[in-house]
């Protein structure tokens, strides 16, 4: 299957770096680029994309806002990989929260973004390290656990409570399989129910979920099982 994908920079040459670093693999069309916000918006209505590579500081209309635009507008399986500069906490939650299934830093080797590309079309989750840090922070006080999502835990089983904590925890589909001695196969599918029974799009958002239900907390459990 082939992967579209459109590139959203405003600095030209680095929009256009990326398209060809994606163009050398054989399962990825770049579709169109666009240079603004408001372009990659239309872009995306025009070439319906799987996958848009989006910058943040950009002209008319910021990423953040076309972000949540497109997947708002979307009547098709669309998601948005944040690549940029910068990384301070209020752009990663801020990007998270507007419904990107991935954040990068443009200083992520080449040979790596070909690779993020197919995780976030495949329904992954990708975060650098350091935004990961700042991610966790940003929940180390507590403060940001919300009532209202807190409530939609009622909809889960036990054991999916347990699977959205362990993906929360960073815990792959193999690792979730062994801890509940079931196959890989029945986590995608539990994973799946849980997405449809919350109304999330994937596993970031499920992170998300996790710490904002307050389900999870900073600092409750060691990463790993």
């Amino acid at each position: 299957m082939t992967i579209r994908v459109v590139v959203a920079d405003d600095q030209a040459l680095v929009r256009r770096g990326f398209a060809m670093i994606l163009r050398v693999s054989r399962d990825i069309e770049v579709a169109a680029e666009a240079g603004t916000g408001a372009e990659a918006v239309r872009a995306a209505r025009l070439h319906r994309p799987d996958v848009v590579l989006m910058d943040i500081r950009m002209p008319e209309m910021d990423g953040l806002e076309a972000t949540s635009r497109i997947l708002e507008e979307a009547d098709w399986d669309v998601r948005v990989l944040i690549l940029t500069t910068f990384d301070p906490d209020e752009y990663v939650y801020r990007a998270l929260r507007s419904g990107a299934s991935a954040f990068l830093l443009k200083d992520t080797p080449p040979e790596q973004l070909a690779d993020a590309v197919r995780t976030v079309a495949e329904g992954g989750a990708l975060l650098a390290p350091s935004v990961t840090r700042r991610l966790i922070g940003r929940f180390a006080d507590g403060r940001t656990v919300n009532p209202a999502v807190a409530a939609r835990l009622e909809r889960l089983t036990g054991r999916e409570r347990d699977m959205v904590a362990a993906v929360a925890r960073g815990a792959s589909n193999g690792e979730i399989a062994e801890r509940f001695d079931i196959g890989p196969a029945t986590v995608k599918s539990h994973v799946s129910s849980i997405l449809a029974k919350l109304g999330l799009r994937d596993r970031t958002q499920v992170v998300i979920f996790a710490y904002e239900s307050g389900l999870v907390e900073v600092g409750g459990h060691d990463i790993g099982y």
